[in-house]
Protein backbone atom coordinates (compact mmCIF):
# COMPACT_ATOMS: atom_id res chain seq x y z
CA UNK A 1 0.00 0.00 0.00
CA UNK A 2 1.68 3.50 -1.23
CA UNK A 3 1.72 6.18 1.46
CA UNK A 4 -1.13 8.97 1.17
CA UNK A 5 -0.83 12.36 0.14
CA UNK A 6 1.10 14.36 2.77
CA UNK A 7 0.62 18.13 3.99
CA UNK A 8 3.46 20.09 4.32
CA UNK A 9 4.97 20.30 7.30
CA UNK A 10 4.69 23.54 9.97
CA UNK A 11 7.01 25.84 10.13
CA UNK A 12 6.93 29.08 12.28
CA UNK A 13 4.11 31.83 11.63
CA UNK A 14 2.03 29.04 10.01
CA UNK A 15 -1.44 28.96 10.61
CA UNK A 16 -3.80 26.74 12.51
CA UNK A 17 -7.61 27.00 12.23
CA UNK A 18 -9.27 25.56 15.83
CA UNK A 19 -12.49 24.36 14.97
CA UNK A 20 -15.87 22.70 17.04
CA UNK A 21 -16.94 20.13 14.86
CA UNK A 22 -18.90 17.99 17.03
CA UNK A 23 -19.70 18.80 21.11
CA UNK A 24 -19.27 22.40 22.49
CA UNK A 25 -16.77 23.44 24.73
CA UNK A 26 -15.69 26.06 26.94
CA UNK A 27 -13.96 29.27 25.50
CA UNK A 28 -11.66 28.82 28.31
CA UNK A 29 -10.43 25.76 27.09
CA UNK A 30 -10.35 27.23 23.23
CA UNK A 31 -7.91 29.96 24.22
CA UNK A 32 -5.60 27.75 26.54
CA UNK A 33 -5.24 25.48 23.36
CA UNK A 34 -4.45 28.50 21.10
CA UNK A 35 -1.82 29.85 23.85
CA UNK A 36 -0.16 27.02 23.69
CA UNK A 37 -0.06 26.74 19.65
CA UNK A 38 1.00 30.33 20.14
CA UNK A 39 4.11 28.93 21.91
CA UNK A 40 5.11 27.01 19.56
CA UNK A 41 5.43 29.57 16.76
CA UNK A 42 2.42 29.72 15.28
CA UNK A 43 -0.99 31.72 14.69
CA UNK A 44 -4.50 30.75 15.45
CA UNK A 45 -7.44 31.27 13.80
CA UNK A 46 -10.95 30.37 15.53
CA UNK A 47 -13.91 29.08 13.49
CA UNK A 48 -16.41 31.68 13.59
CA UNK A 49 -18.75 29.45 15.47
CA UNK A 50 -16.51 27.95 17.84
CA UNK A 51 -18.29 28.49 21.48
CA UNK A 52 -21.30 27.97 19.86
CA UNK A 53 -23.99 26.13 21.90
CA UNK A 54 -27.04 23.98 20.68
CA UNK A 55 -28.24 21.01 22.29
CA UNK A 56 -24.79 19.42 23.18
CA UNK A 57 -23.50 20.65 20.27
CA UNK A 58 -20.92 23.46 19.07
CA UNK A 59 -23.52 24.89 17.38
CA UNK A 60 -25.94 23.78 15.24
CA UNK A 61 -25.05 21.40 12.05
CA UNK A 62 -25.01 24.47 9.58
CA UNK A 63 -23.22 26.36 11.66
CA UNK A 64 -20.11 23.35 12.29
CA UNK A 65 -20.14 22.68 9.00
CA UNK A 66 -19.71 26.52 7.70
CA UNK A 67 -16.85 26.04 10.18
CA UNK A 68 -15.55 23.26 8.76
CA UNK A 69 -16.09 24.27 5.20
CA UNK A 70 -14.46 27.79 5.51
CA UNK A 71 -11.34 25.88 7.07
CA UNK A 72 -11.02 23.50 4.11
CA UNK A 73 -11.37 26.70 1.60
CA UNK A 74 -8.40 28.46 3.22
CA UNK A 75 -5.33 28.57 1.28
CA UNK A 76 -4.31 30.41 4.36
CA UNK A 77 -4.64 27.77 7.15
CA UNK A 78 -2.13 25.02 6.97
CA UNK A 79 -3.56 22.77 9.44
CA UNK A 80 -7.54 22.52 11.22
CA UNK A 81 -7.33 21.02 14.85
CA UNK A 82 -10.89 19.55 15.97
CA UNK A 83 -11.12 21.58 19.89
CA UNK A 84 -12.55 18.42 20.94
CA UNK A 85 -14.85 15.19 20.32
CA UNK A 86 -17.92 14.30 21.39
CA UNK A 87 -20.72 13.31 19.13
CA UNK A 88 -21.19 15.01 15.98
CA UNK A 89 -18.84 14.93 13.33
CA UNK A 90 -21.03 12.02 11.46
CA UNK A 91 -23.96 14.76 11.24
CA UNK A 92 -21.75 16.72 9.38
CA UNK A 93 -19.38 15.10 7.46
CA UNK A 94 -21.25 14.52 3.93
CA UNK A 95 -22.03 18.53 3.47
CA UNK A 96 -18.43 19.23 3.57
CA UNK A 97 -16.94 19.92 0.08
CA UNK A 98 -13.25 18.39 0.64
CA UNK A 99 -11.73 19.37 -3.33
CA UNK A 100 -10.22 22.18 -2.13
CA UNK A 101 -8.19 20.23 0.73
CA UNK A 102 -6.79 17.74 -2.33
CA UNK A 103 -5.82 21.21 -4.09
CA UNK A 104 -3.92 22.62 -0.93
CA UNK A 105 -3.66 19.93 1.40
CA UNK A 106 -2.85 20.40 5.26
CA UNK A 107 -3.14 18.81 8.34
CA UNK A 108 -6.26 17.54 10.29
CA UNK A 109 -5.86 16.74 13.72
CA UNK A 110 -7.94 15.14 16.42
CA UNK A 111 -8.82 11.68 17.81
CA UNK A 112 -12.63 10.17 19.20
CA UNK A 113 -15.28 11.09 17.21
CA UNK A 114 -13.21 12.84 14.76
CA UNK A 115 -12.72 9.09 13.43
CA UNK A 116 -15.04 9.94 11.05
CA UNK A 117 -13.13 12.82 9.07
CA UNK A 118 -9.79 10.88 9.26
CA UNK A 119 -12.01 8.10 7.72
CA UNK A 120 -13.55 10.24 4.79
CA UNK A 121 -9.21 12.00 3.99
CA UNK A 122 -8.19 8.54 3.97
CA UNK A 123 -10.98 7.80 1.40
CA UNK A 124 -9.49 10.70 -0.36
CA UNK A 125 -6.10 9.94 -0.36
CA UNK A 126 -4.88 12.34 2.50
CA UNK A 127 -2.34 11.59 5.55
CA UNK A 128 -4.03 13.23 8.98
CA UNK A 129 -2.72 13.11 12.58
CA UNK A 130 -4.71 11.04 15.63
CA UNK A 131 -3.74 13.37 18.39
CA UNK A 132 -4.89 15.27 21.65
CA UNK A 133 -7.13 18.27 21.29
CA UNK A 134 -7.83 21.38 23.10
CA UNK A 135 -10.37 19.92 25.97
CA UNK A 136 -7.58 17.73 26.94
CA UNK A 137 -4.86 20.04 26.75
CA UNK A 138 -5.41 20.95 30.90
CA UNK A 139 -5.24 17.30 31.28
CA UNK A 140 -2.10 16.42 29.23
CA UNK A 141 -0.03 17.29 32.56
CA UNK A 142 2.90 15.05 31.61
CA UNK A 143 3.23 17.32 28.17
CA UNK A 144 4.29 13.72 26.55
CA UNK A 145 1.05 14.39 24.46
CA UNK A 146 1.76 17.59 23.50
CA UNK A 147 4.93 17.10 22.73
CA UNK A 148 4.11 14.28 20.64
CA UNK A 149 1.75 16.48 18.82
CA UNK A 150 3.88 19.58 18.34
CA UNK A 151 6.42 17.26 16.81
CA UNK A 152 4.26 15.46 14.67
CA UNK A 153 3.23 18.52 13.08
CA UNK A 154 6.41 19.95 12.87
CA UNK A 155 7.42 16.67 10.92
CA UNK A 156 10.42 15.96 13.90
CA UNK A 157 8.33 12.35 14.76
CA UNK A 158 9.61 9.21 13.34
CA UNK A 159 8.33 6.19 15.11
CA UNK A 160 7.99 5.03 19.17
CA UNK A 161 9.46 2.24 20.93
CA UNK A 162 6.69 0.84 23.20
CA UNK A 163 7.24 -1.55 26.21
CA UNK A 164 6.65 -5.22 26.21
CA UNK A 165 3.04 -6.35 27.35
CA UNK A 166 1.78 -9.85 28.09
CA UNK A 167 -0.82 -9.85 25.27
CA UNK A 168 1.49 -9.22 22.72
CA UNK A 169 1.91 -11.42 19.33
CA UNK A 170 5.16 -11.30 18.15
CA UNK A 171 6.30 -10.63 14.15
CA UNK A 172 7.30 -7.68 11.77
CA UNK A 173 4.65 -6.07 9.34
CA UNK A 174 4.48 -3.18 7.07
CA UNK A 175 1.31 -1.01 6.48
CA UNK A 176 -0.29 2.06 5.86
CA UNK A 177 -1.78 3.29 9.27
CA UNK A 178 -5.57 3.38 9.47
CA UNK A 179 -8.53 3.18 12.45
CA UNK A 180 -9.36 5.33 15.49
CA UNK A 181 -12.23 4.89 17.68
CA UNK A 182 -13.35 1.49 17.58
CA UNK A 183 -17.41 2.67 17.80
CA UNK A 184 -16.48 4.60 14.98
CA UNK A 185 -15.30 2.45 12.93
CA UNK A 186 -18.12 0.13 13.18
CA UNK A 187 -20.44 3.81 12.88
CA UNK A 188 -18.95 4.52 9.23
CA UNK A 189 -18.98 1.05 7.83
CA UNK A 190 -20.99 0.50 4.65
CA UNK A 191 -20.56 4.17 4.52
CA UNK A 192 -18.37 6.24 1.96
CA UNK A 193 -16.03 6.32 4.44
CA UNK A 194 -15.94 2.70 5.28
CA UNK A 195 -12.35 1.67 7.02
CA UNK A 196 -10.18 -0.41 4.66
CA UNK A 197 -8.16 -2.45 6.26
CA UNK A 198 -6.39 -4.39 3.64
CA UNK A 199 -2.71 -4.78 3.95
CA UNK A 200 -3.26 -2.11 6.87
CA UNK A 201 -1.45 -1.78 10.42
CA UNK A 202 -5.50 -1.33 12.47
CA UNK A 203 -5.22 0.95 15.16
CA UNK A 204 -7.69 0.62 17.95
CA UNK A 205 -9.25 2.88 20.94
CA UNK A 206 -12.02 3.42 22.79
CA UNK A 207 -13.69 4.50 25.91
CA UNK A 208 -16.14 3.87 28.30
CA UNK A 209 -17.50 0.83 26.49
CA UNK A 210 -19.30 -2.00 28.11
CA UNK A 211 -17.18 -5.76 27.47
CA UNK A 212 -20.13 -7.02 25.32
CA UNK A 213 -20.04 -3.69 22.99
CA UNK A 214 -16.63 -4.22 22.27
CA UNK A 215 -17.29 -7.70 21.71
CA UNK A 216 -19.88 -7.16 19.13
CA UNK A 217 -17.62 -4.64 17.07
CA UNK A 218 -14.76 -6.51 17.21
CA UNK A 219 -17.12 -9.45 15.93
CA UNK A 220 -18.12 -6.99 13.24
CA UNK A 221 -14.41 -6.21 12.34
CA UNK A 222 -14.09 -10.15 12.06
CA UNK A 223 -17.27 -11.20 10.45
CA UNK A 224 -17.06 -8.48 7.88
CA UNK A 225 -13.57 -9.78 7.25
CA UNK A 226 -11.59 -6.43 7.88
CA UNK A 227 -9.48 -8.48 10.74
CA UNK A 228 -8.20 -10.90 8.52
CA UNK A 229 -7.33 -8.47 6.14
CA UNK A 230 -4.98 -6.42 7.98
CA UNK A 231 -0.96 -6.42 8.14
CA UNK A 232 -1.05 -6.05 12.13
CA UNK A 233 -3.11 -4.21 14.66
CA UNK A 234 -1.97 -1.91 17.48
CA UNK A 235 -4.20 -1.65 20.55
CA UNK A 236 -4.18 1.59 22.35
CA UNK A 237 -6.42 2.61 25.79
CA UNK A 238 -9.58 1.09 26.23
CA UNK A 239 -10.35 3.70 29.15
CA UNK A 240 -13.20 2.95 31.66
CA UNK A 241 -14.00 -0.23 30.02
CA UNK A 242 -17.47 -1.50 31.67
CA UNK A 243 -17.91 -4.78 33.22
CA UNK A 244 -21.20 -7.05 32.71
CA UNK A 245 -22.85 -9.68 33.10
CA UNK A 246 -22.50 -11.44 29.40
CA UNK A 247 -18.96 -11.46 29.97
CA UNK A 248 -17.77 -11.05 33.68
CA UNK A 249 -14.17 -11.38 34.84
CA UNK A 250 -13.28 -10.14 31.70
CA UNK A 251 -11.06 -7.29 30.92
CA UNK A 252 -11.59 -5.66 27.28
CA UNK A 253 -7.88 -6.27 26.42
CA UNK A 254 -8.91 -9.78 26.94
CA UNK A 255 -12.15 -9.90 24.94
CA UNK A 256 -10.28 -8.12 21.88
CA UNK A 257 -7.45 -10.91 22.09
CA UNK A 258 -10.27 -13.06 21.48
CA UNK A 259 -10.39 -12.04 17.59
CA UNK A 260 -6.63 -11.27 17.29
CA UNK A 261 -5.04 -13.98 19.20
CA UNK A 262 -5.95 -16.74 15.89
CA UNK A 263 -4.93 -13.96 13.21
CA UNK A 264 -1.45 -14.84 11.81
CA UNK A 265 -0.39 -10.86 12.22
CA UNK A 266 1.99 -9.05 15.05
CA UNK A 267 -0.37 -7.12 17.73
CA UNK A 268 0.76 -4.37 20.13
CA UNK A 269 -1.11 -4.04 22.90
CA UNK A 270 -0.87 -1.06 25.28
CA UNK A 271 0.24 1.74 22.91
CA UNK A 272 -0.54 4.68 24.81
CA UNK A 273 -3.51 6.63 22.77
CA UNK A 274 -6.51 7.10 22.77
CA UNK A 275 -8.48 8.75 26.33
CA UNK A 276 -6.00 8.24 28.62
CA UNK A 277 -2.75 9.91 29.44
CA UNK A 278 -0.02 9.77 27.66
CA UNK A 279 -1.73 10.30 24.40
CA UNK A 280 0.72 9.86 21.73
CA UNK A 281 0.05 11.12 18.14
CA UNK A 282 -0.14 8.94 15.15
CA UNK A 283 0.37 9.68 11.51
CA UNK A 284 -2.87 7.94 9.41
CA UNK A 285 -2.30 7.42 6.07
CA UNK A 286 1.45 7.04 6.35
CA UNK A 287 3.31 3.78 6.22
CA UNK A 288 4.93 1.96 8.83
CA UNK A 289 7.01 -0.68 10.12
CA UNK A 290 5.57 -2.65 12.86
CA UNK A 291 7.89 -4.85 15.17
CA UNK A 292 6.92 -6.78 18.13
CA UNK A 293 9.60 -9.07 19.77
CA UNK A 294 9.68 -10.22 23.57
CA UNK A 295 11.93 -7.02 24.44
CA UNK A 296 8.92 -4.82 22.89
CA UNK A 297 7.49 -2.91 19.69
CA UNK A 298 9.41 -0.50 17.61
CA UNK A 299 7.24 1.32 15.18
CA UNK A 300 8.94 3.57 12.36
CA UNK A 301 7.56 5.48 9.65
CA UNK A 302 8.55 4.96 6.29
Amino acid sequence: MDNMLQPPYLKKNDLVTIIAPAGKIASSLVANGARLLQQWGLRVKMGKYVGEEYLGFAGTDEQRCADLQAAVNDPESAAVLCARGGYGCGRIVDNVDFSAWLENPKWFIGYSDVTVFHARLQQLGLQSIHGTMPKNFPQNSSNESTESLRKALFGELLGYDIPAHPFNKPGLAKGVLRGGNLSLIINVSATPDDVDTTGAILFLEDVNEYLYSIDRMMNNLQRSGKLKRTAGVIVGDFKDSKSDEELPGKTAYEVIAGYLQPLDIPVCYGFPAGHDEPNYSLYFGRELSLEVTGAGVKINYL
